[in-house]
């Protein structure tokens, strides 16, 4: 990882465009390192999109399921709003896992992150998932939800007193476990201290920079103009 690092900082430093004005995009933080909770059918976007960029920010992201280990997938499921009185669902990619469930420990992470879709259903099932939701909540880390993935927060028993949002029939649950829920627009997110929440995919800009800015990331925009790219 360092070399390629290098290689990368000299080939651009190489790099010379005359008479060009561009935009380096660049960030200010310190990388950290975030741990993804996935199952089978997760939706496809709601995995995605968030572990390709936080990554892109600079951030480490482990995916892990449980009974599964890195290098094995989990299937996706797309989920649609097509005129229907509720979401559609196809088929969506595999996802890879890149990280084993049985070998994390919640301390060497610094924020977590639940997609949606079904998986949530059946992770709530699962003891140890719900210890570790405990861990990040009881130690107050960055915790990104999105669509279903509250139902792993209501199990877990970490919202009381805390506002969120969710997928809109998953409003009940949140109330019932001592949350309050905000119905908010499907491209809008809420935060509320180290909880960022959003109701579906389609909130995927706001929630992620929302989460962004609750993991310390500034995403800083210069224009440079006959310099050389560092």
């Amino acid at each position: 990882m360092q070399s390629n690092k290098k290689f990368c900082s000299l080939l651009l430093r190489s790099v010379m465009i005359p008479n060009k004005s561009f935009h380096l995009i660049k960030t200010n933080n310190m990388a950290k390192k975030i741990l993804m909770i996935v199952g089978d059918f997760v939706e496809d976007y709601e995995v995605m999109v968030p572990f390709q960029a936080l990554q892109i920010v600079g951030h480490q992201v482990h995916a892990v399921c449980p009974d599964k280990k890195a290098g094995q997938k989990v299937r996706t499921a797309i989920h649609d709003f097509e005129g229907d009185q509720t979401y559609s669902e196809k088929k969506g990619h595999d996802f890879a896992l890149n990280a084993t469930f049985d070998d994390i420990n919640p301390s060497d992470y610094d924020a977590l992150v639940i997609p949606g879709g079904r998986a949530p259903e059946y992770l709530r099932l699962n003891k140890n998932v719900l210890d570790l939701i405990r861990h990040f909540a009881k130690q107050n880390k960055p915790i990104a939800a999105l669509c279903h993935g509250p139902q792993l927060l209501t199990a877990a028993g970490v919202v009381n007193g805390r506002k969120l949002s969710a997928y809109p029939a998953v409003g009940p649950e949140v109330t019932v476990a001592g949350g309050k829920y905000v119905n908010v627009g499907f491209e809008e997110a809420v935060t509320d201290g180290n909880l960022v929440t959003g109701p579906a995919w389609t909130a995927h800009v706001e929630w992620l920079r929302q989460f962004i800015k609750v993991l310390g990331t500034a995403v800083i925009q210069e224009e440079i103009t006959d310099q050389l790219v560092v």
